[in-house]
């Protein structure tokens, strides 16, 4: 198996990793008290929205390489489509 084949499932993995590891790391942190719990019934949306700072960032930073590896794999897909594409429509304009 080609290791760009699946770079999309890669990256989506793993910036859903460093999300649920954000997540698990501000939950300690508001179960220890040391970050605020929220305001009265917010406190999952808190650490959510907190999570979801704290993840962004570090994946852009982080993820970078797989980030690449994606945009390659995408380009590839678009490009083969196009190609078609315009071998489908010269293939109609001959019938014609």
């Amino acid at each position: 198996m080609s290791s760009s084949k699946f770079a999309t499932l890669r990256y989506t993995a793993l910036r859903i990793g460093l999300f649920v590891a954000s997540f698990a790391v501000v939950w300690v942190l508001a179960y220890f008290r040391i970050i605020p719990l929220g305001i009265g019934r917010a406190n999952t949306v808190w650490l959510l929205l907190l999570a979801i700072v704290i993840s962004a960032p570090l994946s852009f930073v982080l993820l970078r390489k797989q980030r690449d590896a994606m945009s390659e794999q995408i380009v590839t897909k678009v490009d083969r489509q196009r190609d078609r594409l315009a071998a489908n429509r010269s293939q109609e304009d001959g019938l014609l």
